[in-house]
């Protein structure tokens, strides 16, 4: 009897999650990825799961959305949380990672997978049959993205979004910067500040508002639509003059401990590989002209003589109207067998792209082996999002990241403590979660 298959086109976080979903369920799958042969405006490699904006899947704890989200997709086997956590790196309350050691952990993986098979070709095509899952991501080639436009009929959507520079850490002037984790949190040391004073800060927020831009032109776009979740720092800026300080820049649960004070504003570094050797700006993504980024950000304290290893960028993302086109199982409303996953269908952030490729790949599976697609339980963080996506209304349809906001509310007496109330509503996902996935998904949850 032959051996169940499915197509996955794109092998980015989504799509390398779907396929590692899908093999660990014994379904032989053909993995397309069309870099390096077909180049994006911001991937720098050829490895799968690259990480083209920061380097961090944000907060860990339970009082956070996106830490649950994470805790759910560990606690389901989840390839991107396996290697994420192997390759982490010193984050304060957040999990980041080194970047390339990331991407070669997620791509050997993949490629060791005997049910397996990766071809390095561009897909310009839906496949007319048999079980496919699309996790292109928003930057889908022109031919495919307008092949899903013409099959799903919809007008694709698109927003801008930016990345962050990063520095050589060997030309950082560490007399004038300090190692502290906001309130200690992490190992208590894991940030390079860059603390500046009134006026080293208002010359700073002066340079920005000034700097010459480098905005991409596409004449589908009638004004420039930014995610709020990851606003380039001169657009913050635009906002008023302490909007910084009270961003990217504020200075609460940090001390220089060479004065004794807190800083007027903080510029915050995070260690983006393994050895140590790159920091990333917190914060700073930008779209900014490299020149200027090198002028500007060398007026930040400690910065003067930074080496830049990766300017800023910024890129447009499209995604569809998944409300209209899609099931909570990732599955379209149009073709049975056929999933959409990642920030293509309406969610922002790393974690939440390869929680919708969990998905799609769970589902895709079933399908192959003759199963229905399941949905996943609304109050877990995964079916949560999933139901936002594909039923919020299709006419103010933007792109989401997960929040306590999206799950269902708690029974019972309301408990007014914000942290409590979180931590209250994690641990009914996770109990509600270890009860449902045994029976319909046939796994048994990886330990606490």
């Amino acid at each position: 009897m032959e051996q169940p298959h499915i197509t996955i086109i794109g092998a980015g976080l989504a799509g390398s999650e779907a396929a590692w979903q899908a093999a660990s369920r014994g379904v032989k799958v053909t993995l397309y990825e069309m870099r390096p042969k077909v180049t994006t405006a911001v991937h720098k490699t050829d490895l799968f799961a690259e990480l083209v904006c920061s380097n961090s899947l944000r907060g860990a704890s339970l009082e956070n959305a996106v830490g649950l989200l994470k805790e759910e997709m560990r606690r389901l086997g989840s390839l991107i949380l396996r290697e994420a956590l192997t390759h982490a790196v010193p984050a304060g309350g957040a999990l980041a990672v080194s970047r390339t050691d990331f991407s070669e952990g997620v791509t050997r993986a993949l490629l060791q997978h005997p049910n397996i098979t990766v071809l390095r070709e561009e897909i310009r095509e839906i496949p007319p049959e048999g079980v496919v899952v699309v996790a292109t991501g928003p930057l889908t080639s022109a031919p495919l993205a307008e092949a899903i436009q013409r099959f799903t009929g919809e007008k694709a959507l698109s927003f801008y979004d930016a990345a962050a520079p990063i520095v050589n850490i060997e030309t950082v002037n560490m007399e004038k910067v300090f190692r502290m984790s906001r309130y200690g949190k992490g190992g208590g040391e894991d940030y390079l500040n860059c603390p500046m004073s009134k006026e080293e800060y208002e010359t700073f927020y002066q340079a920005l508002l000034t700097a010459e831009r480098a905005m991409p032109h596409n004449p589908e776009d009638e004004q420039v639509c930014y995610f709020e979740g990851c606003l380039p720092i001169e657009e913050i800026a635009r906002r008023g003059p302490d909007a910084l300080r009270y961003g990217p820049l504020k200075p609460v649960g940090l001390i220089d401990p060479r004065t004794g004070r807190r800083p007027w504003a903080v510029v915050q570094l995070r260690q983006d590989n393994a050895a140590g050797t790159l920091y990333n700006l917190v914060g700073f993504q930008t779209s900014l002209k490299w020149g200027e980024q090198k002028r500007v950000f060398r007026l930040i304290p400690g910065l003067e003589e930074a080496e830049f290893e990766r300017y800023g960028v910024i890129h447009r993302n499209t995604f569809m109207k998944s409300p209209l086109l899609l099931h909570p199982t990732g599955e379209s409303r149009k073709r049975p067998g056929l999933f959409f996953a990642g920030q293509m269908t309406g969610v922002e952030g790393y974690v939440e792209s390869a929680a919708g490729g969990l998905v799609a790949g769970i589902n895709a599976a079933r399908r192959a082996l003759g199963q229905e697609p399941l949905v996943f339980p609304r109050e877990t963080a995964i079916g949560s999002l999933l139901h936002y996506i594909t039923h919020a209304d299709p006419d103010h349809f933007q792109p989401m990241n997960i929040a306590f906001g999206l799950m269902p509310p708690l029974e019972g007496p309301p408990i007014r403590d914000k942290r409590a109330r979180k931590r209250a509503i994690s641990e009914r996902a996770l109990k509600v979660l270890a009860e449902w996935a045994p029976e319909a998904l046939g796994v048994t949850l990886a330990g606490e």
